[in-house]
């Protein structure tokens, strides 16, 4: 007698380790675009305390450093206008590429900047630069990490960020501000370099047909596996994928699904107007995007990105015990101690209320700093002017200015611009949600000099802690819980017609069920 015997194919399982290993290495290259933003947008900290009122050599006056320590907020919007069709058009891997040119033409001009003109040229591109970079990080670590870890891969990214600070800061306190510029010439050609060990995402190479190519992406991303390992999910992308290759024209105005109408044959311009009409103008991108609009504003204004081009004067200003160059080393030190917190245990606490306490912490630090100045701070204290600076140093201002700096170093709102956009309009939403950052951090940085003429440090710090107030309070009732949700689960969240006004929190729920019962008697 012959029995058959049929044998299962038992498929190797690939390790947790290796697949989350092989995330953070394709998010290398986005790492570095970062790490050199976060050098760029803090060199302005290193080099404003020696050409403001410079003996000889360059030397800027009181509203040219003003303008110098913002000008760089004040371009980028121009780069992020670029930003998402050179995501859209070349992908998000070759995009990563491509976007580091002006930073390179940016610090050699720097380097050799002989007049103001040319420095403000180059902190211009500084600008250009960065805007340009924002959406290809954002929408490649979003788009290749598993919804398990996204929080945390994000925040890992975010923490390149904060190495830059520190390490712009520490470059500041051994070399001069023209070789700092030089040195960091090294970190977009570093950038540009690791893209060969990067794939393209699954979700662009599906967007343009290149099925194989996906599936091949995805293997490599989920830990160098076989299709097999990764057919499930490959499939829902797949399907979701096809979903996005209909007509949004003809699905948002008749609910068709179809991928051949009169809508592809129309002309460029009128079919960008439709599409921009019924792609941007939606309630599942103008939702989150007025969200992260929102939350950008009090994050900025709340927290210590106002004060940063003149940081060590500041500093001064408050008669810190230490060195104002020494503070900003450890400001970058701090930075980086809370990305890594955060990375910790935002998969535990969540992103909601990791974001409440981190608003929360910087409005009570601003407070404190507000309170001392007013109480030990003479009026004629300015910051833009070292022979108004205390004689008497103290802790208690630097200990509750390192608080301050890392409650806001925490960098959440960075990591919601990497997932609650829709794919159809991710790059578009992204881009004008880090252009409205980068209006809102030049506002800060450039009305700094004139809150503090008109009211004081007492007084500007006031401000700032208003704005954390009110930004926690927005939070409470505002932001959702994202924290383990896949994309395609946030899109339909911020689409759906029953969407919750209010987040959902217990006091809160608690609260709608007392009031349906008051109405229901």
């Amino acid at each position: 007698m012959v029995h058959n015997v049929q044998i299962e194919q038992i498929i190797p399982q690939v390790s947790r380790l290796r697949s989350i290993a092989s995330q953070v290495i394709a998010s290398l290259s986005s790492n570095f675009l970062l790490l050199d933003i976060g050098m760029a947008v803090n060199f302005t900290t290193i080099a404003l305390p020696v050409l403001l009122n410079a003996p000889d050599g360059l030397s800027l006056n009181d509203i040219q450093a003003s303008w110098f320590g913002s000008l760089l907020f004040l371009t980028q919007p121009f780069g992020a206008v670029l930003s998402g069709p050179i995501v859209d058009y070349f992908g998000r891997r070759l995009a990563n590429f491509l976007v580091n040119l002006p930073h390179l033409i940016a610090w050699i001009l720097m380097y050799f900047a002989w007049n103001i003109p040319t420095l403000f040229i180059a902190t211009a591109l500084l600008g250009i630069g960065t805007g340009i970079m924002e959406a290809p990080i954002t929408a490649y670590v979003g788009e290749i990490s598993e919804p398990s870890v996204r929080g945390a891969l994000c925040t890992f990214t975010q923490l390149f960020l904060s190495l830059g600070t520190f390490i712009m800061f520490f470059i500041g306190a051994v070399v001069d501000w023209r070789h700092a510029a030089l040195i960091s010439i090294a970190v977009p050609l570093s950038a540009m370099a690791l893209v060969i060990f990067v794939p393209e995402t699954p979700v662009w190479l599906l967007s343009r047909g290149r099925e194989k190519e996906a599936l091949n992406s995805l293997c490599k991303i989920r830990g160098w596996t076989t299709p097999d390992n990764v057919r499930k999910e490959f499939d829902q992308i797949v399907e979701h994928n096809k979903k996005l290759q209909n007509c949004v024209i003809c699905y948002k105005l008749y609910n068709l699904d179809t991928q051949t109408c009169e809508h592809f044959t129309m002309n460029p311009i009128r079919r960008s107007l439709y599409k921009f009409r019924h792609v941007i103008i939606t309630k599942e991108t103008l939702r989150p995007l007025i969200f992260i609009i929102i939350y950008f504003l009090f994050y900025i204004m709340s927290g210590v990105t106002p004060l940063k081009p003149n940081l060590v004067n500041i500093c001064g200003a408050f008669g810190m015990a230490q060195d104002g160059k020494e503070i900003i080393i450890y400001f970058g030190i701090i930075s980086i101690i809370a990305s890594i917190f955060i990375i910790v245990t935002i998969r535990k606490v969540g992103k909601r209320k990791m974001a409440m306490i981190s608003m929360l912490g910087t409005a009570i630090s601003s407070t404190a700093l507000s309170v001392y100045a007013r109480n030990n701070l003479s009026d004629s204290v300015f910051s833009y002017d070292t022979t108004t600076f205390p004689k008497e140093q103290s802790y208690v201002p630097l200990i509750l200015f390192y608080l301050m700096a890392f409650f806001s170093g925490t960098n959440l709102p960075w990591i919601l611009v990497g997932e609650v956009f829709p794919f159809r309009s991710r790059a578009s939403a992204q881009c004008i949600s880090v252009a409205c950052f980068y209006v809102f951090t030049f506002i800060g940085t450039k009305t700094l000099l004139d809150l503090e003429t008109h009211i004081r440090l007492w007084g500007t710090f006031a401000v700032y802690a208003a704005f954390g107030f009110l930004g926690t309070i927005f939070l409470y009732f505002f932001l959702p819980e994202t924290e383990g949700m896949i994309l395609e689960d946030i899109e339909v969240f911020f689409n759906s017609d029953k969407i919750q006004t209010f987040a959902n929190d217990p006091v809160i729920n608690k609260l709608k069920r007392l009031t349906r019962r008051n109405h229901s008697k």
